[in-house]
């Protein structure tokens, strides 16, 4: 697809890093699927990965913990 950031680059799939926040709490995930920019390095993620995401950055923060990093899983 084509950038709507820069209008210049096509997207292409890699994987990127997500940092969250939420109160006390940061989850840093690693490995995330993406749709990346070639040309301005803008990541797209999808609907369905970000739901996953969301999910397990709940389920940290819900625990207490204050900062964590992983890899991605698919939930």
């Amino acid at each position: 697809m084509k950038c709507v950031i820069c209008r210049n680059g096509e997207t292409l799939p890699g994987t990127t890093t997500v940092t969250l926040e939420r109160a006390e709490a940061t989850i840093v995930i690693k490995a995330v699927p993406a749709l990346i920019c070639e040309n301005c390095g803008e990541e797209y993620i999808s609907e369905e990965t970000s739901v996953s995401l969301l999910k397990q950055a709940e389920r940290y923060a819900m625990d207490g913990v204050h900062f964590h990093v992983q890899h991605y899983f698919a939930a």
